[in-house]
């Protein structure tokens, strides 16, 4: 495969015209297929054919997908993706593509977007600035570019940018000095609420400060604990953002522009993002179904309490997944409540799933049996709670083996913060949707998703919040009550205030002190935990990697 890049502009020698039609390749790829993503490259190319568009733009890395993480460490990888470049000039198309791909040369590893016509490449552009904060860490990985790329195609003078290149306004001016009639920038950009705001201000900026229009291309799909949402859009050279593509789904359109007239014609109309718990819904839904799809499960279950976490957690289960790839089992114990036995019945019922009900108590007596003569002469503690969560993780992880469906755990951020959570017990399986979704926000989800259909049962919503592991139990007996707990946990999780600050924001000292100690101590616990979609700008994993072991959290338990 041929591989060069061009420094300043590059010319060919096609018909001129002032008018360009561009095609936008919004699409789902799968980390590490190859193949697969290829697949999804060339049925757009034949779209973007049919509709008789000059140039299609793919997304960041998509012919490996992003993040890809150490698998740019394989040498084979390499291979497979200079096979599939050269199966894409061999297609000989006369729409030209914008791809995006790894490329390891003599100097290093680049992250570049290569522009393939017919059987020719015409340019390769290396990324330039590479982020490495918060779920990013491209200098782990690839160099940096050092040359701005415009290019001349078919009378148009196009500039290229990745992702990161686009957030500062170097690299854009740069490009508009060497005479960039418009701007393509492929993008993998992973989504946290809010971020279709950040990302519309920033590019708008970009487009407004230079007089430059841009197209800016995401992907969408759910990868590990990342969500991309797509929202791939155009601005045109006021800043204004006068087309937007799917929030949460695949699409494909095209825009025809005139750069004598500066003008924007999209394909179709302009499509309106979600907002509010609708947003975050539809990114739990989008996260729950890849990540079974992709990893190959056969459907999901979960534990049905009859609380809200479960009620809600299955709930986006059936939306992502289909009722009849769901089930749901209940597994009571001496001090389950009949009411919460009822509740989940009638949630299973009103989803229309499978519903199972498993007494734990014969498995609970049988441990205690076994321990009688270690345990002889202790107090009853958190180990018999334990024990009753560790019977119910078994049972639902047999049943994980025995039917190939993923165990989805309930936890939500909140608990799973300060270690309401049990080790091999609430805690076993291998997604948890509400990890990054705070108590607070899973009743406001809950009161969402009933306004589509009412699947949640009232009581479930009013009723004070149980784990139901000890006789007239309630989560406020250990914990602050969830509007305060939430509050702290953002301001110190997400925003890394300290104590001083948050006291001062009127909450009480030994609160703030509890907490904080609690999140810092069970980090050990969340290291364990399985991964969880992520809906904020700090979520536990990739965002915020703290270390097991540290004496920080000691200080802070008590003045």
């Amino acid at each position: 495969m041929k591989k060069f890049v061009i420094a300043g502009k590059y010319r060919a020698n096609y018909q001129l015209s002032s008018a360009m039609r561009i095609a936008i390749a919004q699409n789902n790829y799968t980390v590490g297929d190859i193949r697969h993503n290829l697949e999804l490259i060339k049925s757009s190319l034949k779209q973007a054919e049919s509709d008789n568009a000059d140039i299609v733009v793919f997304s960041e890395l998509s012919l490996c997908g992003y993040p890809p993480e150490d698998l740019l460490l394989r040498p084979d990888l390499y291979t497979i993706i200079d096979d599939a470049i050269d199966e894409l000039l061999s297609l000989n198309s006369n729409v030209a593509m914008v791809i995006g791909h790894p490329i390891k040369e003599p100097e290093g590893l680049f992250n570049v977007a290569t522009v393939i016509h017919q059987n020719k490449i015409l340019v390769q552009y290396r990324k330039q600035l590479l982020p490495n904060y918060s779920v990013f860490d491209e200098k782990r990985y690839f160099e940096s570019g050092s040359e701005d790329c415009v290019f001349e195609f078919k009378g148009v003078n196009v500039g290229l940018l990745v992702c990161e290149d686009l957030w500062y306004p170097e690299p854009t001016a740069r490009v508009k000095a060497l005479g960039a009639d418009i701007l393509l920038s492929p993008n993998a950009s992973p989504y946290c609420y809010g971020k279709g705001a950040l990302r519309s201000a920033e590019m708008g900026a970009r487009a407004r400060e230079n007089e430059l229009p841009i197209v800016y291309v995401n992907q969408i799909g759910g990868q590990d604990e990342l969500i991309f949402d797509g929202c791939s859009a155009v601005y045109n050279e006021e800043g204004q953002r006068v087309f937007q593509m799917a929030e949460m789904a695949e699409d494909f359109a095209f825009i025809d522009f005139d750069k004598t007239s500066g003008a924007i014609k999209p394909s179709k109309g302009y499509l309106n993002q979600f907002h509010g718990e609708e947003e975050i819904w539809q990114a739990l839904v989008l996260g729950v179904r890849d990540y079974a799809h992709k990893n190959g499960f056969k459907g999901a279950l979960l534990g049905l309490s009859g609380g809200i976490d479960s009620a809600v957690t299955l709930a986006v289960a059936v939306d992502a997944l289909g009722k009849e790839n769901v089930n749901a089992v209940m597994m009571p114990f001496r001090y389950t409540a009949s009411m919460s036995i009822e509740d989940a019945e009638a949630e299973a019922k009103a989803l229309g799933i499978e519903f199972d009900v498993i007494s734990i108590e014969p498995m609970y007596e049988a441990f205690m049996s076994q321990l009688s003569s270690q345990f002889a002469g202790t107090e009853t503690d958190l180990t018999e709670q334990n024990i009753q969560a560790r019977c119910r993780g078994t049972l639902l992880m047999a049943l994980s083996n025995k039917f190939g469906r993923l165990v989805l755990t309930t936890g939500n951020k909140s608990e799973v913060a300060v270690g309401y959570c049990t080790l091999y017990g609430d805690m076993a399986g291998g997604l948890d949707v509400l990890k990054d979704v705070s108590k607070t926000m899973v009743y406001r989800l809950a009161r969402y998703r009933n306004t589509i259909s009412p699947v949640i049962p009232e009581r479930v919503i009013t009723r004070p919040p149980s784990a139901e592991l000890a006789p007239d139990q309630k989560d406020e007996d250990n914990l602050p009550p969830y509007d305060i707990l939430d509050a702290i946990l953002e301001a110190y999780v997400e925003q890394d205030k300290g104590i001083d600050d948050i006291v001062a924001m009127g909450y009480d000292e030994a609160d703030v002190r509890r907490v904080i100690w609690l999140v810092d101590i069970n980090e050990h616990k969340r290291r364990q935990a399985p991964p969880g979609i992520r809906i904020t700008q700090r979520a536990f994993g990739r965002d915020r990697r703290y270390p097991i072991t540290s004496g920080f959290g000691r200080q802070f338990k008590s003045k």
